[in-house]
This record gives structure tokens, sequence and C-alpha cells, in this order.
């Protein structure tokens, strides 16, 4: 799947993460891109074209906006019903990341604080310590341990007082507007705080890795591992393993309002391992427990105990210091693997920045609709009420991010922002993305650069594309309510489309649905569960 995995004595099937290969060879039998009869005879114009496809019966009942124009000039090339709200999924992510790139700068760096409000005598700090966050949804459990290496080198050895978790930057709501209760445990989904802890590289923030392995005989119970280590979270194992052949039924969940974890079904003797991300319930606990881990392994003891949501004292101390990437470059995970929660995270530090208040979503929505207003976009016209779009509240139509798409090409930030889009047919997560394995063999491959957008029966692509004669053109392709799993083989027909014609001749290309696209939300989101596409 999408990421490198660490070896473990059995193969690992990882959940919810990328399956390229397997992806890639299903895509490439269930879509053909083809003409229809006698096309090269009789070229229709775009809009016939478009009207083409989008007249597919799939999408029967369903509702669309879609808007194409030329980059450069903004002439309107198609458009159906232009200003119509659907729900855009994580296309939100263009409004919230080019709104972070105007108003914290592409070179905003997230500051994680070890601060003391006490004195020092000899080895020993007379008073509380303070792990104060700004809301990195970047930060690793090997940066709180370099905190507290930083910490025991400067010679402190116990501290007498708390460890104080400030994560004040932020409000204390950590669930956006309308998020699925059933999502609580799925890592798409996880608290948003100004403190806490990613597990991976991929910066899956506020989540936990369960891995689970099958026991060396039926009847042992199986290995789980967490990762990071950490006593901030319980393992409930209700599992067991069974023969060599038997089912493999492993569920892996969070129990509502807890940090217990459950690990559930069978898995066979010599069966794959399995991982799955989780997230924690208060990330903040997380961040502190993780950090006082750190400190108790660098030799360091903190007597009290920990308390969070308290702000350091303006007289505190800086100890140790830890910062994050550049946002510029914090874009390339946030939008090729399209993480929600540093769209939250952004969002409320933008509503921060703003008002100099706790940061809060409907501040930093606020701050958005700002700066979409000041480069033409009317805010007016949109509802957005979270950062990353998992919010079925939000609802957009497609000509304001063919305004936005246009509108941010003459931005000083625009070649790094244009770099977060992923890119058709490129095989590497970092740079593909979520388009790494679509629109393969055709003008788009590595020509066209968007934004995916998925939930449950709302799909979208918004982007750029260059034509036949390498004129660049902007799109915009939102749908909802179709009965289908999947409807990205529409949405590619029309980009592909774009990339086969010019000027004056549009090639009508259709997707061609085999046995298996009835069932393809394993294409459409096989390397992420769909909320987060």
């Amino acid at each position: 799947m999408r990421r490198p995995v660490r070896r473990v004595p059995v193969p690992v099937r990882v959940r919810r993460r990328w399956i390229w290969p397997v992806v890639a060879g299903v895509v490439a039998a269930t879509l053909s891109w083809s003409s229809p009869a006698g096309a090269d005879a009789d070229r229709s114009g775009l809009p016939e074209a478009v009207d083409g496809i989008l007249g597919d019966p799939r999408l029967d009942g369903a509702a669309t906006s879609v808007v194409i124009a030329e980059a450069g000039s903004g002439e309107v090339l198609y458009r159906r019903q232009p200003s119509g709200r659907l729900v855009p999924a994580s296309s939100t992510k263009m409004l919230t990341s080019a709104a972070a790139m105007e108003l914290l700068g592409p070179g905003h760096r997230f500051t994680t604080d070890v601060l003391a409000d006490g004195e020092r005598q000899g080895r020993v700090l007379r008073g509380d310590l303070y792990l104060r966050g700004t809301g990195d949804p970047t930060t690793l459990a090997k940066d709180y341990d370099q905190l507290a290496a930083e910490i025991a080198e400067s010679g402190i050895r116990k501290v007498s007082g708390r460890l104080v978790a400030d994560d004040t930057r932020f409000d204390d709501r950590r669930i956006g507007d309308t998020w699925g209760g059933d999502d609580e445990s799925s890592y798409y989904a996880a608290q948003i705080s100004a403190l806490s802890v990613a597990p991976d590289t991929d910066y899956d923030t506020g989540t936990v890795i369960v891995e689970v392995a099958p026991g060396r005989r039926a009847g042992d119970a199986p290995r789980v591992s967490v990762t990071p280590k950490t006593d901030y979270v319980d393992i409930d194992l209700r599992a067991s393993t069974v023969a060599a052949g038997g089912d493999d039924t492993i569920a892996v969940e969070r129990r509502h309002g807890e940090n217990t974890i459950t690990v559930s079904g069978t898995v066979p003797v010599g069966g794959d391992a399995t991982k799955e991300w989780v997230t924690v319930w208060e990330p903040t606990g997380y961040a502190a427990a993780v950090f006082r881990d750190a400190l108790a392994a660098h030799g360091v003891r903190v007597a009290g105990p920990t308390r969070a949501g308290i702000a350091a004292p303006k007289s505190a101390r800086r100890l140790a210091s830890h910062d994050s990437m550049a946002l510029k470059d914090l874009l390339i995970p946030f939008m090729k693997l399209s993480n929600n929660m540093h769209a939250e995270s952004l969002t409320k530090a933008m509503g921060y920045k703003a008002t100099g208040r706790p940061g809060s979503w409907g501040d930093g929505i606020t701050a958005i609709g700002g700066y979409l207003k000041s480069v033409g976009v009317d805010p007016g016209t949109l509802r957005q009420v979270d950062g990353s779009g998992l919010s079925r509240k939000n609802l957009a139509p497609a000509d304001q991010y063919v305004k936005l798409l246009r509108a941010v090409r003459g931005e000083p930030w625009f070649a790094d922002w244009y770099a977060s889009l992923s890119v058709a047919c490129v095989p590497d997560k970092l740079v593909g993305g979520s388009l790494r394995s679509r629109m393969c063999g055709t003008p788009a491959a590595l020509n066209a650069r968007a934004k995916v957008g998925s939930l449950t029966g709302v799909s979208a692509l918004s982007g750029y594309v260059k034509d036949k004669n390498g004129r660049e053109l902007v799109f915009s392709i939102i749908l909802n309510n179709y009965l289908p799993s999947s409807v990205k083989a529409v949405e590619d027909a029309i980009v592909v489309t774009l990339a086969s014609s010019t000027e004056d001749r549009a090639v009508p290309v259709r997707p061609r649905w085999t046995r298996g696209a009835e069932r393809d939300g394993a294409l459409e989101c096989a390397w992420r569960k769909p909320a987060r596409c």
C-alpha cells in the first residue's frame, strides 16, 4: 500500500493503505479509453463531448456542477449548473490550503516549546514543566524525544512540580461540525488539538498504529504492538489464532470516549499481520504521555501529575524548542495524501492569527472567506464549515473553484501550491498522490494536476490540464447523489478529453465500463478510506 512497512516475521496486510499493484491491474481491466464510433471522421465540439460523457446512465438522477475554462483568458469553454452548490468533499482543501499560504505564509512553521516557571536548584527544577503546542500536525515521537534529550542535556534530573500540557493555542472543540460518530476511531477523523502526536511520516496525527500478528499455534493469542510505544492506550485483546487456512476477521476499534482499543476476530497461523491506524481520545494527553515517557527514558523524573489545558505563564523560560517543516513543504503530505487533520490544524491556526483568540473553526473559516473574497471568489455562494471537507455541510459550486484556480496563478507562492496537487499517473505517492493510478496511458498522464474529493455519493476533481496544443485549461467537476460506488471514470474521461483536444476540435473520450466497475469503491479509494480521498 502507500507506506513502507516495517519488516515483521510474517507478511503484513496494511488496512486502508495503498495497494497499487492490485489497483493498477484492476483499473487497467476496468477502464479503457475510447472514442465513440466514427469520432475521427465527425469530431464534435467540447460542449457536446462533455455532455456526452455526463450523459452516462450511471449518472441518472445525480447532481452535477461542471465548469471548464481557459486558464489565461478566463473564457468559459463549458458549463453545466456552474452555480449549483454541491458537497465538494476534499476539494475543500484547495480553499484551505490557498488561504493558508497567503495568511500564514509559505515559511510558516509550527513551534512546540518546553518551558519552566520555577527556579533551578542544582539538578532539580523547582516548579512546573510546560509542554506548549501551537498546532503542529507533524510532531513525531522522536521529536518529543529530542525535546526530552535537550532537557536532560541541560542537567535537569528532577522536576518537583507537574508536567503541564499547554494546548491553549486552539480552543477545546475536538471534532468538526457533523463529523460522523461512526468515524470516531478512524484515522481520517482524529481529534484536533494544539498538541498531538503523529505515529508515522505520513503524519497521521492523533493516531496510533496497532499491529496484530498471528500466534505460533492455533489457540494462541495474537501478538499485538502499538506505535509509538505508549501506555496512553490500552489493548483489550479478544482475538484468537486459528489453524492455517482459517478465516482472517481481525477488527481493531477504539471505544467511544475511551482509550481502550478492542482487537477482536480471528487470524490464521502463518497469515498476514494487520495494521490499523486508530485515533486516540484527547490528543493533548497523548502528546503529554509520549513526552513524559521520553523524559523518563533520558533520566528526568517529573514528581507531579500531568495536567492539560493550562497556559504557560508569560514569565516561563524556554528550555527547548522544536519547529515543524515550513508550510510550503507541509503542503506535500497535506494535499497529496489529502490529510484531513492538517487541514483542520491550519484552519484553526489561521483563526488564531486573525483574531489573537484561541484558534477555532469559526474564526478560521471567516479568515479563509476573507482571503477568497480578496481574489474574486464569492464566499457568499458557498458554505464551508471545516478545513478538510469531511463535513457534508460543506457546499460549493464549480464556478468558484475555477475562479480560485485562475486567481492563484498570480500569487507569489503559486509554484509551491501547484506542486502540492496530485499528478496523473506518477507512481510516487508524494508526487502522484491520489491520481497516481488514474488516467495512465492517456494524454492526461503526467499532465493533469488536480485535487480529488470523495465521500459516499460524492466525487469531485478540480485542477489544471494542458490540451493537445499546450493551452492550459482549468476545470472543476463536482458530482453528487449518484448510486454507483464510484464515478471516477466519468471525471477521468472529461479530463482526458480536454488533454486530447485542440482549440478547434474536441475528441470525446468515454470510459468503458466493464464488469467490476459497478463495485469499484475499491478502485476509488483502495489506498484510503473514502472520507479522506
